[in-house]
C-alpha cells in the first residue's frame, strides 16, 4: 500500500524527536556568547510543530542551574494562561517554550549581568541526556555559523517554493473584489496552505498598515495591512515583506490575503477557505 508522505511525517507528532546538524549553532545574551556547538540537535517536543535547538551542557557558557519555575510539565509562572494540553492537537510557536509536553526540568540561564528564567530545559528522554533545549526568544541573537537566523530553527524537513506564475487570481470579501491578477508569485510551504503573493498594482482595495509584525525563519519580518471591504475596514487582512530574508528576495513588497478570510478562486475555480491558526 502507497505511502502518503505529509501523514507519514504527521504520524510521529505525538512523539519526542530530534535530529542532528552539522552547523555551528552560536546564541547571544547582550552581546556575549553564551552558546556555542558544533554538537547540536534540532529538537520537537511531543505536538511542537518547529523546531529549537539542543546543546550539550558543557557547550553553554553561562551559569545554569534548576529554575524554581518548574520541575516538569507546563510552568504556571510565565504570563501565559495555560492551555489544557489535552485539547491541544498542535503546539504552534504562538504558545511558549515554556509551556512542554514531555517530561523534564526547567533551567536557568544566567550571565554576570543578566538572569533568564526557564530559557533552557533538561530532557529526561535517555537519547537526548546530557543535553538542554533551548528558548529561541530567550536569546537575544542566535547564529547558523556566521549568518544570524530568526523566528526558530529552520525545520530541515521542511521547504519553501516560490513560482512565478500566470495563473489568474481573484480574491474577494463580502462580493467586494480586492485584487485580480495574472502575475502571482505562488508560495508552495510544506505543512501550510499554498500562497499567493500578488504586485501592489494588481490590489484594487485600499490598504492600510497596521502596527503588527511577525516573523518567519524562512522569509524575514512581515507587516499587515487592513483592507477596505465595501462600508469596513477588515484589520490585518493582508501582509508583505518589505525587507525579506535573502532567500526570499522575490517577495519583496507583494501582497498576500488571508484566504482564510477571504474568497480566493485560481483560474476561475474557488478554494475552500483553509482552516489554519488564523482561521
Amino acid at each position: 500500500m502507497a505511502t502518503n508522505m505529509m501523514k507519514a511525517m504527521m504520524s510521529d507528532l505525538g512523539e519526542l524527536r530530534f535530529q542532528p546538524t552539522e552547523k555551528r549553532v552560536r546564541a547571544r545574551i547582550e552581546g556575549t556568547t553564551v552558546v556555542d556547538s558544533t554538537r547540536a540537535v534540532l529538537v520537537w517536543e511531543p505536538r511542537r510543530v518547529v523546531p529549537s535547538y539542543a546543546v550539550p551542557i558543557e557547550d553553554v557558557q553561562a551559569d545554569v542551574r534548576r529554575s524554581a519555575e518548574q520541575t516538569g510539565g507546563a510552568s504556571p509562572d510565565i504570563g501565559y494562561r495555560m492551555p489544557d494540553l489535552a485539547q491541544v492537537p498542535v503546539l504552534t510557536p504562538e504558545i511558549p517554550f515554556q509551556v512542554h509536553s514531555t517530561e523534564g526540568r526547567a533551567i536557568d540561564v544566567r550571565t554576570a549581568t543578566v538572569d533568564r528564567r526557564a530559557v533552557a530545559f533538561e530532557l529526561s528522554d535517555p537519547d537526548l541526556s546530557g543535553y538542554l533545549n533551548l528558548d529561541f526568544d530567550g536569546f537575544d541573537e542566535w547564529l547558523e555559523e556566521d549568518e544570524p537566523i530568526v523566528s526558530h530553527p529552520r525545520d530541515p524537513f521542511s521547504r519553501i517554493d516560490m513560482r512565478r506564475s500566470s495563473r489568474h487570481v481573484q480574491i474577494e470579501a463580502d462580493g467586494t473584489v480586492l485584487a485580480d491578477s495574472h502575475r502571482p508569485l505562488i508560495v508552495f510551504e510544506t505543512g501550510l496552505p499554498v500562497r499567493y503573493y500578488l504586485p501592489r498594482e494588481d490590489v484594487r482595495t485600499t490598504l492600510h498598515p497596521t502596527p503588527t509584525r511577525t516573523t518567519c525563519a524562512y522569509k524575514g519580518e512581515a507587516t499587515y495591512w487592513s483592507a477596505e471591504v465595501g462600508d469596513r475596514v477588515i484589520e490585518d487582512l493582508a501582509w508583505s515583506y518589505p525587507a525579506p530574508l535573502r532567500d526570499a528576495a522575490d517577495l519583496v513588497d507583494l501582497v498576500c490575503f488571508f484566504d482564510e478570510k477571504t474568497d480566493l478562486s485560481v483560474d476561475g475555480v474557488t478554494r475552500d477557505r483553509p482552516v489554519t491558526p488564523w482561521s
